[in-house]
């Protein structure tokens, strides 16, 4: 019997540890060479694992388990090969001369039908995130992909087919419903019943770099508002003009951002970190863009946006956001950052205090835009409002460094033609 070891390959320099999430493929199946047969979820992707050699699985590590870099997490048996029914050992195979004859009608059934493969009807990492979070059933999906495996593409395409079917179903199933309601429940019989779950590991990774944050930090946060009148004129006087030429929308993400980085090469002092004893301060401005996902909070960052015209800014955003909620996101494309913005307004936050992403200084929080009225040379207007909130890490930053950063990317938000001329 040959045995070749799966053990927990080095996924990051930074990375010591992963979680088995998900096996997929079942203990003693047999596996093709390259072959996925298991995810593991690192502190920022999750990553497939593929089989080393052909055979038969066996598991050693179970799902939920934590795993250090070199752990042990299957065998692979590579004695036995495929056959059809089950497993027979290369050894046992029978070999008379009727033996092709009988199996190339089942060859040839099995090539005409590639979507019954071993992997029919698995969905992929990404294509599992986008099929759950559009509420698909895999077994609703044709998978095209190698072995009948469900492909990102196939989800992709299974979500807009769920968009553009007619909810005929949904009417006629409607009457039924009501028809047979459910019995109200009987007094004291409400349900009491808890579920304990497990954290994922980027939760809990989340978790841990937020309390650092919060322990090891002097935080401190200071707040302003902004009009942003001139930019929403801004925004409708060349929206059109600038999706004609670039092929995306000018959105408020990459203004801020422009501004934020326009200031902190001004004030290097907020765009620097700590390490140990010294100060390291940078002569670049990597942002990071804080992208909600089904798992938790993501902060990948757009590199040199100094150096970015809003097209390139929007286009990096676009990409990034649309990575982390189909779970693609490479370890290269989570790392660095100098500087950090949250949006909470997406999600209606009037205002907060957002909490530093460590080993930065700073992170500018933007909130809600509002219609309130402002006093305007003399005169009540109403205005398009946004608080803006800045947490900043005393040790680094002094108070009135974050008082005049906030100031000076009010200005330029609120006079967005003095950021366009670079004055």
């Amino acid at each position: 019997m040959a045995i070749v070891e799966m053990r927990v390959p080095n996924v990051g320099e930074s990375i010591t540890e992963v979680t088995l999430s998900k096996w997929l493929k079942a203990d003693g199946e047999y596996v093709e060479l390259d072959e996925p047969i298991c995810e593991f979820e690192s502190d920022k992707a999750t990553l497939e694992f593929p089989a080393e050699a052909a055979g038969k699985l066996i598991h050693v590590a179970k799902e939920d388990d934590d795993l250090e870099i070199g752990a042990l997490v299957a065998k692979i048996d590579t004695s036995v090969a495929k056959a059809d029914g089950g497993e027979t050992p290369k050894e046992e195979k029978p070999a008379t001369p009727e033996a092709p004859a009988k199996e190339a009608p089942a060859q040839a059934a099995e090539k005409a039908q590639p979507a019954s493969g071993y992997a029919a009807g698995h969905p992929s990492p990404a294509a599992a995130k986008i099929l759950a979070e559009n509420d698909i059933k895999p077994a609703d999906v044709t998978g095209t992909g190698k072995g009948g495996r469900i492909t990102k593409e196939d989800a992709l395409k299974a979500v807009e087919n769920k968009a553009a079917a007619p909810a005929k179903e949904e009417k006629k199933e409607a009457p039924a419903e009501k028809a047979a309601p459910a019995p109200a429940p009987a007094a004291g019989s409400f349900s009491r019943n808890s579920t304990r779950k497990k954290l994922s590991r980027m939760r809990r990774t989340i978790a841990k770099r937020l309390v650092s944050a919060k322990n090891s930090t002097a935080m401190l946060t200071t707040f302003n508002e902004v009009d942003l009148t001139e930019v929403m004129k801004m925004r409708k006087k060349y929206q059109e003009r600038f999706v004609e030429k670039y092929g995306i929308k000018l959105g408020f993400m990459s203004i801020f951002a422009k501004a934020c980085a326009k200031v902190l090469m001004e004030m290097p002092e907020v765009n620097a970190m700590i390490d140990g004893d010294d100060i390291i301060y940078h002569d670049y401005v990597d942002i990071s863009i804080a992208i909600s996902t089904p798992n938790g909070l993501v902060v990948p960052p757009v590199h040199n946006v100094e150096s970015l015209n809003f097209a390139q800014v929007e286009y990096k955003i676009k990409e990034l956001a649309e990575k982390a909620r189909s779970g693609t996101l490479s370890l290269e494309e989570m790392s660095g950052g100098t500087f950090t913005i949250t949006n909470g307004g997406v999600f209606g936050s009037l205002v907060s205090t957002p909490i530093l992403n460590e080993p930065q200084s700073a992170i500018l929080g933007m909130h809600t835009i509002q219609q309130r009225p402002v006093a305007v040379n003399g005169e009540v207007q109403i205005r398009p409002m946004m608080y803006l909130a800045l947490s900043y890490d005393h040790r680094v930053i002094d108070g009135s460094s974050s008082v005049t950063f906030l100031v000076k990317v009010k200005q330029l938000l609120e006079d967005p033609m003095s950021l366009l001329l670079d004055l």
